[in-house]
């Protein structure tokens, strides 16, 4: 079933919404959030392994999940 609230501003592909995962960063469309992707590209698949094993993650939300792990890392957002 997809996702009728609007995406996570800047995103277009990633939303957040309290009734999918907790409210965690999901792929829109998927119930795979943010983090979940992240791990498997930590634990060495690349970004085309995770579109073949997850063929319901589009090309496209492939970049905006990395830019969403950079942005979540830059300094202002960092607690000291």
């Amino acid at each position: 079933m997809p996702l009728t609230r609007p995406p996570a501003s800047p995103y277009r592909w990633l939303v957040t919404d309290p009734d999918l995962l907790g409210g965690q960063l999901a792929v829109r469309g998927t119930r795979l959030s943010v983090a979940f992707v992240l791990s498997c590209l930590s634990q060495g698949m690349s970004l085309d392994e995770i579109r073949e094993s997850y063929d319901e993650v589009p090309a496209a939300a492939l970049p905006e999940i990395l830019q969403a792990a950079a942005e979540a890392l830059t300094p202002a957002n960092v607690a000291a």
